[in-house]
């Protein structure tokens, strides 16, 4: 096989499993403490759906998030899967400190505005701190990817964490990035190779819905 094929590029990849977190209950702490939530009922119903679906799967290792909404999605995968996750604090979503967490369908009913501000990427005023947050969080994923060549690695996170992402894999401007909605608890698959490939397998799966349309949120 030569060198340069295509087979060759990626005989040493691996694959990315990301999992978005299922729906969070709404919170706003008039404290300005962050708000931090837990799973509503409904999310921890999607995070059993999606644990059930991965289960039929090979997978080496999980990473989560240290925020509440991701690690209660986590704890069914890991008993699942029989693996204990490790926690990655660079994987948090933009709006880690904030004292109030809006569910973005409920967001963009009850504040158009707001919706669209976060829905374009603008989570911050700062175009540095915009930068800074996205840097982080594709340095941290690349990270995960040097570690585990040639196995499959689910990371539950966060939407804007999988939309960052995927615009570093896709080469989108990081001023609006935010170009895919993904479901409570959808799956989003990249390819990676030790040769610095990128590619995109599937954005947004929710096949382990298929028989509880209920679970879907939009």
């Amino acid at each position: 096989m030569a060198a340069g094929s295509p087979k060759a590029l990626w005989s040493t990849s691996m694959e990315l499993i990301f999992v978005r977190h299922g729906r969070p209950e709404q919170i706003q702490n008039s404290d300005g403490t962050p708000a931090d939530p837990p799973l509503a009922e409904i999310g921890r119903d999607q995070a059993l759906a999606v644990a059930s679906w991965l289960s039929e799967e090979s997978i080496d290792h999980i990473y989560t998030s240290p925020m509440r909404r991701a690690r209660e999605t986590c704890q069914p995968i890991e008993k699942a899967l029989g693996l204990t996750a490790s926690v990655r604090d660079d994987i948090s979503e933009f709006d880690r400190d904030s004292s109030s967490y809006v569910p973005m369908e409920v967001l963009k009913e009850t504040n158009r505005k707001a919706w669209e501000r976060m829905a374009s990427g603008a989570m911050s005023s700062s175009p540095e701190t915009l930068s800074s947050w996205y840097t982080t969080t594709v340095t941290q994923v690349e990270a995960i990817v040097r570690v585990h060549s040639g196995q499959r690695v689910v990371v539950v996170c966060h939407g804007g964490v999988i939309n960052a992402y995927l615009a570093r894999c896709l080469d989108f401007d990081i001023q609006g990035f935010m170009k895919f909605d993904v479901d409570y608890t959808s799956v989003t698959r990249v390819l990676a190779s030790e040769a610095g490939h990128r590619s995109v397998k599937s954005i947004n799966e929710t096949a382990h819905f298929r028989n509880q349309p209920h679970l879907m949120v939009r």
